[in-house]
């Protein structure tokens, strides 16, 4: 069968490991990111992003990354740290979690369930959850602050920085009772692609950046469209996680934000925290290959590249399937735009979106599925520099 070739003239928005290359047809599937990211120990923030990023490596006791460490941003998600440490504060010897209290701390942690966090912040009394954590010396928090009173309710309007971030993780990591250690980082290394209440993809950042051991603590908040994540179509945001204020506060709390944190590497060997916030508008899509670009460049001592060639991609809630065909199981639909990483391709089933059509498939590792390269920001039907799959790269 003939097929359309893609744009011939057009040149290909191929991101790789190393560098981002920007595209300049108009066609949407040749758009590529502008700049550069380099491996080096600056870390490279996108045009339009304002970021705090801290970089702590246990091993050496240094930081390798302080960009804008103390700014306070809205921490999101990332708050659900503190309130799983304060309720699991001084719970005697044995640290025995109530049942019913495991059912919530374990999806809060692993999927970001805002209904977890909504119970234990009425429960325990919101605000005086931080003041009581800021009140703890071997925490050393030094940024944070509760969210502002016409807010109360909000626990995602917490303030944090990202040195606060990575001071919660030692503090984690290195003070806290084994049994609190065990139990909060085992659920951040079994962090679910999609989050427990809104169905966003929370696989970004470091997730996506590294390959494990890793463990995560992710957060987003403002006017994204609904998520997408999953076999099945999903909720809008709740308010709790990603409503936007209506007046200005001490921190931002109008432009969409997204946070990555975590560790890195065997033995939890490197803590990274990067905070973002982008411009009013910005899809999750966009968001989310911004976050991962800004990661990707990063200097994290343990850390390993998954293997792939980074793409972008266009068009709304792609499809990622089990095998390339469309109808094979829907395993997930991709955030508009976002950029993925690709492992191999291969032939299989035709796509025709006129006047393209294309019978090569990307398969990605990252969420073990397909999706057909006429999604996949490139000028011709099979990628460039990747291989076949079952075929050695080239």
């Amino acid at each position: 069968m003939r097929m359309l070739l893609r744009g011939a003239a057009a040149l290909a928005a191929v991101v790789t490991v190393a560098s981002l290359t920007s595209g300049a047809a108009a066609h949407p599937r040749t758009q590529g990111a502008a700049g550069t990211i380099r491996s080096s120990a600056a870390a490279q923030i996108p045009p339009g992003v304002t970021a705090g990023v801290a970089v702590f490596d246990r091993q050496t006791g240094t930081f390798t990354e302080q960009v804008n460490d103390s700014a306070q941003f809205r921490s999101a998600s990332v708050v659900k740290l503190l309130l799983a440490l304060d309720f699991l504060w001084d719970r005697g010897p044995d640290y025995v979690i109530p049942a019913a209290d495991r059912a919530r701390l374990e999806p809060m942690l692993r999927g970001s369930d805002d209904d977890a966090a909504n119970h234990y912040w009425s429960t325990y009394g919101g605000s005086a959850i931080i003041e009581r954590m800021l009140d703890r010396p071997e925490v050393g928090l030094r940024d944070t602050v509760a969210p502002p009173a016409e807010y109360a309710g909000f626990w995602g309007y917490t303030a944090m920085s990202a040195r606060d971030t990575v001071a919660v993780y030692r503090y984690i990591l290195e003070k806290a009772p084994a049994p609190v250690r065990t139990f909060i980082m085992d659920n951040l290394r079994r962090s679910t692609r999609c989050s427990a209440t809104d169905h966003f993809d929370q696989h970004f950042g470091i997730a996506g950046s590294f390959d494990r051991p890793w463990a995560v603590k992710q957060g987003w908040s403002g006017k994204f469209a609904k998520g997408t994540c999953g076999s099945q179509a999903a909720p809008a945001a709740t308010p709790a996680e990603s409503a936007a204020a209506p007046r200005a506060a001490a921190v931002d709390l109008t432009r969409p934000a997204l946070h990555t944190t975590g560790t890195v590497g065997t033995n939890d060997r490197t803590i990274v925290a990067v905070l973002t916030l982008h411009a009013v508008g910005t899809t999750y899509g966009k968001a989310y290959t911004d976050i991962g670009r800004l990661t990707r460049s990063l200097n994290v001592p343990g850390g390993v590249r998954p293997a792939g060639t980074w793409f972008g991609t266009w068009g709304e809630l792609v499809n990622v399937r089990k095998g390339p065909a469309t109808g094979d199981e829907r395993i997930t639909r991709l955030p508009a735009g976002v950029e993925v990483l690709v492992g191999c391709q291969t032939r299989g089933e035709v796509v025709s979106v006129p006047p393209y059509t294309n019978d090569w498939w990307a398969y990605l590792p990252q969420y073990g599925g397909y999706i057909s390269n006429i999604y996949i920001s490139s000028p011709d039907n099979r990628l460039p520099n990747v291989p076949e799959c079952g075929s050695p790269r080239p």
